[in-house]
């Protein structure tokens, strides 16, 4: 397609309008012209959609109105072209349920003093193009077991990878602030970090870089599956570590505060669980079983450089006496808007 591509665009630009779709954990979009390069989401027209299309509204009153929030380089259209991520609003100006965001920005408005920092572990698996084989598992039967894989090298021991390069090269290219990448524990697994993000940075830059990575993906005919438990029995799930602190957390003496936020975060243990994946928990309860570097669903718990723990303090953060701590229940599906707004409440308010 480069012959088409490298064609000039006449002083126009193409601006690739993102959105959640009525499922909470898909991603929709659409493409708009615009008459000229635009480097702010206030310059850009607000658009609609068809939601009975979408989950997201009836065939009688189908508009849903998309409202842009924040802006990326566009990876695939490059030059003046964009991505744009959108809020999705009923015609009475509401917020649909799925507009998370909405929400999480003024948990993160009211709380800004204190500066809330997250990172987040996005792990997923990649499939073949049907979306139900795991991408270079043998036609018949399963690979060896586990532990060669984690952070491996070699044809035998990974898939993927040039997807995952690929990937995160679009992303630096974007502006999505993606901090690393590496392959997991089971075979055709990856995870990507990304951050650090203040406050609802962290949702616009996790919800690009996924579309980023199922776009990418589109290029060598591969589904990128976000499931918490994509494949049954003795493997790994996939999970969305949250890593948070705030500006105390991040001075020294910073653990009293650590620990506190922990405390509150384990009263509420119910409520984390339930805003944690799109279906109430039922998703990631296929993952959070006390095996397989996970703690049960039905206890809160944490510790140490402890990985079968609901939150994990890093062992360094205990050796200097301050910076953040890890949450590991959240699943691989939820929608980051959700994660760090019900945090920010649980440990600000």
């Amino acid at each position: 397609m480069s012959n088409f591509m490298d064609l000039d665009q006449n002083g126009k630009a193409q601006a690739y309008y993102i959105w959640i779709d009525g499922s909470g954990q898909n991603i929709r979009g659409k493409t708009k012209t615009l008459d000229h390069p635009v480097t702010s989401p206030d310059e850009l027209p607000e658009w609609n959609f068809d939601g009975s299309s979408t989950n997201q509204s009836t065939g009688e009153n189908s508009d849903v109105y998309i409202k842009p929030v924040s802006i990326f380089k566009d990876p695939f259209r490059r030059g003046d072209n964009i991505l744009v991520m959108c809020e999705c609003y009923a015609p009475d100006g509401s917020p649909l349920p799925t507009n998370r965001r909405n929400a999480c920005n003024k948990i993160m408005e009211k709380h800004k003093d204190q500066k809330p920092w997250f990172g987040i572990e996005q792990e997923y698996t990649l499939f073949d193009d049907t979306g139900k084989h795991p991408l270079g598992w043998p036609k018949n039967g399963f690979p060896g077991p586990q532990g060669p894989y984690y952070c491996g090298v070699g044809a035998n021991r990974v898939k993927g990878r040039k997807i995952v390069e690929a990937h995160y090269r679009a992303c630096l290219y974007a502006g999505v602030k993606i901090a690393g990448s590496n392959a997991e524990v089971m075979p055709s697994q990856w995870e990507y970090q990304v951050g650090p993000c203040e406050g609802i940075e962290m949702g616009d830059h996790l919800w690009v870089s996924r579309y980023i990575l199922a776009r990418v993906a589109e290029e060598f005919d591969v589904v990128v599956s976000f499931d918490p438990k994509p494949i049954p029995g003795d493997w790994n799930g996939a999970g969305c570590h949250t890593n948070i602190s705030t500006l105390e957390m991040r001075k020294v003496g910073g653990m009293e505060h650590i620990i506190k936020a922990i405390e509150k975060m384990g009263k509420k243990h119910d409520e984390h669980i339930a805003e944690y994946d799109p279906t109430n928990g039922a998703d990631n309860a296929r993952r959070l079983t006390g095996l397989h570097e996970t703690a049960s669903i039905h206890q809160f718990s944490y510790g140490v450089a402890n990985r079968g723990a609901s939150i994990r303090i890093p062992r360094q953060c205990e050796k200097d006496g301050y910076g953040y701590f890890e949450d590991r229940r959240p699943a691989s599906n939820c929608d980051p808007y959700a994660v760090t707004a019900r945090i920010v409440a649980s440990i600000c308010e």
